[in-house]
């Protein structure tokens, strides 16, 4: 549960919905509530639906989350492979625009809050771990390892360990988005901006890289 939670707000109650909107809602308790502690009576009270509406699209919590995943996520992932196969440019660049492509189409919208919700609850359930690390960390993490090896052999880049670099480049986005979902909210007077998180990340980052 957020630290900040609050009551859920009334929705009328209808008949029918949408896969999206119940995927929706189910983002939102998620996020706010954990995976454990949400149940699939308040994902349908959510999207104002009865459960047994739910349940004509997913039969279970599991089910909601991978759909999440396959809906926003995947897409995203789509793109950056799509983004990498076709740049002209310089390494550098396109390391900055996987990057900041990465927060802008989902750091930036309520999937944002899926990566506080794997650290806090993977262990806890392994096959919603496996699913995410296979179709979102393992792509995510061979783009990155791509756009690094592309500069390396360009003379770009410095020779650096490509495994350990691509973690060491992800984890203070990854880290932006924990607090964004977390303790964030209730730290005002702590916030922090992405756009200057993100350019002093990359700053730093580039001029580590260059030979």
């Amino acid at each position: 549960m957020s630290l900040c939670d609050s009551a859920d707000p009334p929705r009328r109650r209808r008949k029918e919905a949408r896969p999206q909107e119940l995927t929706a809602a189910a983002l939102e308790l998620f996020t706010e509530r954990g995976f454990a502690a949400t149940r699939l009576e308040d994902i349908a009270a959510r999207a104002g639906v009865s459960k047994g509406t739910l349940y004509l699209y997913f039969d279970s919590k599991e089910a909601l989350f991978e759909a999440v995943i396959r809906e926003g996520i995947i897409p995203a992932m789509n793109e950056g492979r799509t983004m990498l196969e076709e740049h002209q440019g310089s390494a550098s660049e396109l390391l900055r625009c996987l990057l900041l492509g990465w927060w802008e189409l989902l750091g930036e919208s309520p999937l944002g809050g899926v990566p506080k919700l794997m650290v806090s609850e993977a262990g806890n359930f392994p096959k919603v771990a496996a699913f995410y690390r296979e179709n979102v960390i393992d792509p995510g993490r061979a783009l990155l390892r791509e756009a690094l090896q592309r500069g390396m052999d360009q003379g770009e880049f410095r020779p650096v360990d490509v495994g350990m670099a691509v973690d060491v480049i992800f984890a203070p986005i990854l880290m932006l988005a924990v607090w964004r979902y977390s303790i964030g909210p209730c730290c005002a007077e702590e916030e922090r901006d992405p756009v200057r998180f993100l350019d002093t990340h990359f700053d730093l980052l580039i001029k580590g890289l260059r030979p």
